[in-house]
């Protein structure tokens, strides 16, 4: 700069500087122009791509802490790494809309990737997620993402879900990390939270871990789900959903932590996973049909529940369930279907095949007389159960084998049992103790214990009119 200065130190006329000014002025626009453009068209180019070592040392001293990437960051222009948005990964630093900038970007993309790397702990705030997006996007989830661990940290207004999966379509997630609710607080009484709905009703809450919402297309492959303080995966009014070989799981302490839950979903398979919670490992409700779920363990938890359907005079429709090759172990229920008094719709063809249980306190239930209070009161409307099938159901039970306690108006028909073979694990429990009520089908042998071959009355056709006179709002 001071060279440049010497040889423009040599005296010019000053009408001379009136006409090289405008000249310099030009060139000076027209530069800055071409460097602008420049490096526009550099940043479109390199934003997905992870920093260089010559960035990283660039930031040092700056609010980024001189972080420097992973080395499994070096990926194709096709990969959106969260780190690379400014995320930290130390389990401290809210990383959040590292998460939410490089959806966006990857949204935009055919066949993009938004990788949350290995070896790091995001921690993230509740987020919206929204698509659809430009085509198949995929969220590879190989570090783990951490909610805010205490009540307050939460904002008020994102108490129902923490990853919130919007109009998504064509989506996976998959990958060998955790999703961790972080929820223990959540489940004491203390830190129960609750939102004013009217004048006199408050609704306790607790967020969901993952929620898709009007997602069709959707697949959650291989990741860890753990410590939710609600729901661990939920999808509601949502098709196509694949849920393969993942781990679900919470204490026995942790109530209302489902571990899936469908709600008016269809075409779903959930298969080859394990989970434990302190509710239903699966819970299936109103306006979900043609659900396949197969070759899951359970343990601890309620079982895999059809319901609770119908509460608050409401309108309930299922149909359609397969449930076979699922082992139970320390559970309240085996497989269950479970609706309130009051309501109004049906379940209809149910098929629980091939269940393993042991020390399940209630293998097999139908209860229409559900209610989760201290009393509830006696309505003659009910949801109406029809087509259920349970059949190859073995192990042992410590409290009673089955228990269908129907509707005293509206029974339960064409319910088939078959090949059931239930022992007490603990000694003192009669073999005699199972339950029926105005629950109407066919049984066949074997059967244990014994009692099980008296439980279901002969279907009538007077019986069957009156149990599918209440099927007609589905």
């Amino acid at each position: 700069m001071e060279r440049n200065r010497r040889s423009w130190s040599w005296p010019l006329p000053l009408f001379s500087v009136f006409l090289i000014a405008p000249l310099l002025f030009s060139v000076l626009i027209a530069t800055t122009s071409v460097e602008a453009r420049k490096h526009h068209h550099s940043y479109k180019n390199t934003h997905n791509r992870p920093h260089t070592n010559k960035h990283s040392n660039h930031r040092k001293g700056s609010d980024s802490g001189g972080f420097n990437p992973p080395a499994d960051s070096a990926t194709d222009s096709t990969t959106y790494n969260v780190v690379s948005f400014g995320a930290r990964g130390d389990g401290v630093t809210d990383d959040s809309q590292a998460l939410v900038g490089a959806w966006k970007a990857a949204c935009q993309l055919p066949g993009a990737t938004v990788k949350i790397p290995s070896g790091f702990r995001f921690l993230m705030r509740p987020v919206n997620l929204q698509g659809p997006c430009k085509g198949e996007l995929t969220l590879q989830i190989d570090g783990t993402l951490l909610a805010p661990s205490r009540v307050g940290d939460w904002p008020k207004s994102s108490m129902f879900q923490w990853l919130n999966f919007k109009w998504v379509q064509n989506f996976t997630i998959q990958g060998s990390g955790t999703v961790d609710g972080q929820g223990s607080q959540w489940w004491t009484p203390s830190s129960l939270y609750y939102v004013q709905v009217s004048f006199l009703i408050s609704l306790k809450i607790s967020p969901t871990a993952l929620r898709f919402y009007s997602s069709h297309g959707v697949t959650v492959r291989d990741i860890r789900i753990v410590n939710s303080p609600q729901c661990h995966l939920k999808f509601d009014y949502s098709g196509g959903i694949k849920v393969d070989n993942i781990t679900i799981s919470s204490p026995e302490n942790s109530p209302n932590t489902d571990g899936i839950h469908l709600q008016s979903t269809r075409d779903v398979e959930i298969h080859h996973s394990n989970i434990g919670c302190g509710d239903d490992c699966v819970s299936i409700q109103s306006g979900c049909s043609n659900v396949h779920l197969h070759h899951i363990n359970c343990s601890p938890g309620h079982g895999i529940s059809v319901g609770s359907l119908g509460k608050d005079k409401s309108a309930a429709c299922v149909s359609n369930i397969v449930v076979d090759n699922i082992s139970l172990r320390n559970t309240l229920a085996g497989v269950r279907i479970k609706t309130w008094q009051g309501g109004v719709g049906s379940v209809k063809n149910v098929s629980f095949t091939n269940i393993q249980v042991s020390d399940v306190k209630y293998p097999i239930i139908i209860d229409q007389f559900y209610c989760d209070k201290h009393r509830c009161e006696n309505q003659t409307a009910a949801v109406a159960i029809s087509g259920v099938k349970y059949d190859q159901i073995y192990g042992t039970y410590t409290a009673q084998p089955i228990r269908l306690a129907c509707s005293t108006t509206v029974p339960c028909v064409d319910v088939d049992v078959a090949d059931i073979q239930l022992k007490p694990s603990i000694a003192g429990i009669p073999s005699s103790a199972s339950l029926c009520w105005n629950s109407y089908g066919k049984s066949q042998a074997p059967l244990l214990p014994s009692s099980i071959d008296g439980c279901l009355r002969r279907d009538t056709a007077y019986v069957k009119r009156v149990a599918r006179s209440h099927e007609h709002v589905c």
